[in-house]
């Protein structure tokens, strides 16, 4: 029980975080929507009216970026996270946290998901506002993608976390989000498809199909037509796994970095 409640206790005073800044909650929603009423139409006449992915007939590019615009949202959400992360350290009240009788791997995975829960809300926020502008998605698909966002929201909130054990100082973690963010979104196949990259040149293809963040907007593209995707469900879960054992490591005081820097 005293796990469960550790877990309820951080996912609720990140909600009031997150209630108490409604400009990030604003900011979360403003970027994908721009992305997705303003840039799209450029996008669509470079790519040609509709799109043909293999698991389609007929797709207009708006549908097609939406799993994109919500990986884009886990995305930018993780690193924000992370970011408090990094002020708490500062502040003293992340040693408060990891100081409490329970193991370091529970207490980062419980801020983890908090921040994937926090994600998820915004997404499905997002795809409402879609929705009513005409962007709709099958009615099945807005439940199937729950755990693909679920899924995404832990992978990019763990490579957050991980990024913030690297980092002392807030002024240079924001600089490291820019350098980790706007490559892994653009060489991705959030905006356009991995063939459309295969026709500018095999290695940017190579490189986009092995961003971990490929495999999770494809994990939701596919969920959200209650499809599943079992190579980018694993791939995603392996990453996962990679960057919250990085972050755990990181945060160890006796081999981590914390203990390098101190």
């Amino acid at each position: 029980m005293i796990y469960f409640t550790a877990l309820i206790a951080i996912i609720e005073r990140e909600a009031l975080r997150y209630i108490g800044q409604r400009e990030r909650f604003v900011a979360a929603l403003v970027r994908p929507l721009v992305w997705l009423l303003v840039f799209a139409a450029g996008f669509r006449a470079a790519l040609g009216l509709s799109i043909t992915p293999p698991y389609l007939t007929y797709i207009t590019y708006e549908i097609y970026i939406i799993p994109g615009l919500c990986g884009m949202i886990l995305l930018f959400n993780g690193m924000q996270s992370s970011l408090s992360l990094v002020y708490d350290r500062e502040m003293g009240s992340m040693k408060v946290l990891l100081t409490a009788p329970l193991p370091r791997w529970w207490l980062l995975f419980c801020k983890l998901f908090a921040g994937a829960i926090i994600s998820i809300l915004q997404c499905y926020t997002f795809l409402l506002i879609a929705g009513i502008y005409g962007i709709r998605m099958p009615t099945i698909g807005y439940v199937t993608a729950f755990p693909a966002l679920l899924v995404g929201g832990l992978m990019l909130g763990a490579l957050g976390l991980a990024l913030s054990s690297f980092v002392k100082q807030l002024e240079n973690f924001a600089g490291v989000m820019n350098f980790v963010i706007f490559p892994m979104f653009f060489l991705s196949s959030a905006l356009y498809p991995l063939w459309k990259m295969a026709e500018a040149g095999r290695l940017l293809h190579d490189i986009c199909a092995v961003n971990p963040f490929t495999q999770a907007v494809e994990l939701i593209r596919f969920a959200l037509y209650a499809q599943f995707n079992l190579p980018a469900l694993g791939w995603s879960l392996i990453a996962t796994a990679a960057f919250l054992a990085l972050a755990i490591w990181g945060y160890d005081p006796a081999r981590g970095l914390i203990r390098k820097k101190g």
